[in-house]
């Protein structure tokens, strides 16, 4: 990875995950996609910011975990800022780690790899899908020396 940034903008949440597991989900992702030169940019917000951005962009202002914002045009890579950007809601990855019986800095890690997956083509819209979406992330957290995980990710 040639740039990018792991930024926490919720002072009052302090940080499960830290700077540096951030930045390691994030590249072990970007190079799982063959796609190690995209520079990203990592955002830990809260739910409230997220939803707004769910709103705004997406047409849904509701709760969600982990959105991706690819900024490359037709594709190719920006050489004047990031080629991407992935809000993770720190609330939601701390919520969803109680009910799956996962560590809030794993299931964090696992939306900025779960977002860097999307930014390198893969999708988990229809179930083949999603099935391919969940053995990357799968083989990507492995590689990070967290354990394997076999809860419900849609809770």
């Amino acid at each position: 990875m040639t740039g990018g940034s792991v930024t926490w903008t919720v002072s009052n949440l302090p940080g499960d995950l830290d700077e540096v597991e951030a930045r390691a989900a994030l590249v072990a992702a970007l190079e799982h996609g063959k796609a190690p030169e995209l520079r990203v940019d990592v955002i830990l917000v809260d739910d409230a910011a997220l939803a707004r951005l769910h709103g705004q962009y997406l047409g849904d202002p509701t709760r969600t975990d982990v959105i991706t914002f690819d900024l490359r045009e037709d594709g190719a890579p920006d050489e004047h800022g990031p080629d991407g950007e992935i809000y993770v809601s720190v609330e939601r990855a701390r919520e969803i780690a109680a009910v799956r019986g996962v560590g809030a800095a794993r299931e964090q890690a696992l939306y900025v790899v779960h977002g860097a997956l999307h930014l390198v083509g893969f999708d988990d819209h229809d179930p083949e899908e999603r099935a391919s979406m969940r053995a990357a992330e799968a083989a990507v957290m492995s590689g990070l020396g967290y354990a394997d995980d076999l809860g419900e990710h849609e809770v």
